[in-house]
């Protein structure tokens, strides 16, 4: 059986998921509280990772080894950290790099060590459905004309990035180092390497919650509930359907 799980950091990314998930069962395993069911008629797992790239590395590792999930989608919240990435559009990830990571002058910054790359793609056939879902999402949400669909690379890192200083030498730094970054959140390179790892197709989707400057936090869990937690359950919705048809 194909199973799909579906992976964020917070409970209110996933507001509204788990009361329409049918034939819900909960189990608890390494700490935390799996969903199992169907959602809009697929088999789904629901999880909470918790903030932080261990967090997110041990939740997929369990998706994949006691759930025997067939794909992970991460989504949630990150901070805008390209030109012109602004709050409330939307990221689809191609790839992830630890922009913390640093074993120099063993490694080359940013490179995983022993791996021999510093970014990790996400699986293409699942992303492309991914953007065909995030697309048909926003727009049975009838958003503002100003709201961008971006597609790119995302940079995670243990660091709540939120102020104007540093997500400027942040952004300065990954583009030195050959990296232009469109977001920046604390996750989803942990599950992109994990999901390599095991051969498990892996995509994400980040809703721009701020610009990681001095207002990152303002309104954070008023936006998290009212904005994001919307866009995931129009793009989960048309995301299954369309993996139904595959």
């Amino acid at each position: 059986m194909t199973i799909t799980a579906i992976l964020s950091a917070l409970a209110e990314e996933q507001q509204g998921l788990l009361e329409l998930l049918q034939q819900p069962q909960k189990i608890s395993h390494a700490g935390r509280d799996f969903w199992q069911g169907r959602l809009h008629g697929q088999p789904v797992v629901l999880a909470i990772s918790r903030i932080g790239k261990v967090s997110a590395a041990t939740t997929s590792a369990a998706l994949i080894e006691r759930f025997k999930v067939s794909r992970i989608v991460f989504t949630g919240v990150a901070g805008g950290l390209g030109e012109g990435v602004q709050v409330g559009d939307v990221v689809v990830a191609t790839e992830f790099l630890q922009h913390d990571l640093d074993a120099s002058p063993i490694f080359p910054r940013y490179e995983v060590p022993l791996y021999g790359q510093s970014r990790f793609a996400c699986d293409a056939a699942l992303t492309a459905l991914l953007l065909q879902a995030v697309r048909a999402g926003l727009e049975s949400l009838a958003l503002p004309a100003t709201t961008l669909l971006h597609r790119g690379l995302i940079a995670s890192g243990d660091r709540f990035v939120s102020g104007a200083p540093e997500s400027r030498a942040l952004r300065s730094a990954l583009q030195g180092g050959g990296h232009e970054v469109l977001a920046v959140e604390m996750e989803g390179a942990a599950a992109a390497q994990v999901c390599f790892d095991y051969g498990v197709p892996f995509a994400a989707v980040r809703t721009i919650s701020d610009r990681a400057d001095d207002t990152a936090h303002v309104d954070f869990p008023a936006f998290v509930k009212d904005v994001a937690s919307l866009y995931a359950q129009a793009i989960a919705r048309h995301l299954l359907g369309l993996l139904s048809k595959q």
